[in-house]
């Protein structure tokens, strides 16, 4: 199985690199121009260990995607990766949307990680008087995209993560307000990113299955980059994709 994993920037693309593969080899892809993709490949176990056995961080095939902040980035650089991949008749088999976002205090505190079981566009529809629509109830397409359940539940359990909505935003919460409004629309809510929706797009266009892992930076609500801890969400990315990989590798020998 090959595995495409989507990242806005190099430095989410480097942590999850970093903990899900013994071996990396990046590359500029040729193929995607404006992009930085890394070409990954695991040759073989840690010495001294058994060929194989669990945990080792054996993915057969990734490529890590940096394509870019917010849902249009994300969606073009997915489906350009994608199609890309079908037309060379390489498919991938999984989506990831991976990255740092905020943390709905009280379900995913900064440090945490969250393993999505919904990918929600929060912010895609209309404003009315009796309040916000989203794009599904006026009829005009999905605001959330399910990920498959099985999979996406044990790589919580496996990462000890919270397992709920992650909701895709295309400008970042910045007031106590905000929060309070997403809370109550969206009360299962843990956290809050720009490009899990626009990923998720891409690949159901493809028919493909997408996940969505958050490492959590800063709380949601109002904007204090001092309080922000990017470095230890991005070593807490990295330990959860050294986590999901062996239950990744028990998913594709899985008939």
């Amino acid at each position: 199985m090959r595995v495409l994993i989507v990242t806005a920037v190099a430095a989410e693309a480097d942590a999850v690199a970093t903990g899900l593969l013994r071996t990396l080899a990046p590359v500029q892809a040729p193929d995607l121009p404006g992009y930085v993709l890394k070409r990954a490949a695991y040759l073989g176990p840690p010495p001294g260990s058994r060929s194989g056995s669990a945990g080792q961080g054996c993915v057969s095939a990734a490529d890590i995607l940096a394509a870019g902040v917010g849902p249009a980035a994300a969606a073009a650089g997915t489906a350009t990766a994608l199609a890309i991949a079908a037309a060379e008749d390489r498919p991938y088999g999984l989506v990831i949307s991976a990255g740092i976002g905020g943390g709905f205090p009280s379900a995913a505190p900064v440090g945490s990680v969250v393993v999505a079981d919904a990918i929600v566009a929060a912010d895609l529809g209309a404003e009315t008087p009796e309040g916000f629509l989203p794009i599904d109830e006026l009829g005009f397409g999905r605001a959330t995209h399910l990920p498959p359940e099985k999979l996406s539940r044990t790589i919580a359990e496996a990462l000890g993560a919270a397992y709920a909505p992650v909701l895709t935003v295309s400008t970042v919460t910045g007031t106590a307000a905000r929060a309070a409004e997403l809370t109550v629309r969206h009360p299962r809510a843990a956290a809050e990113a720009m490009e899990g929706f626009g990923v998720a797009e891409a690949a159901a266009a493809h028919g493909i299955p997408v996940l969505e892992i958050r490492a959590i930076s800063n709380p949601v609500g109002p904007r204090d980059r001092s309080a922000w801890q990017i470095g230890r969400a991005l070593t807490e990315l990295a330990h959860a994709f050294r986590a999901a990989a062996p239950v990744l590798d028990a998913w594709e020998a899985q008939p």
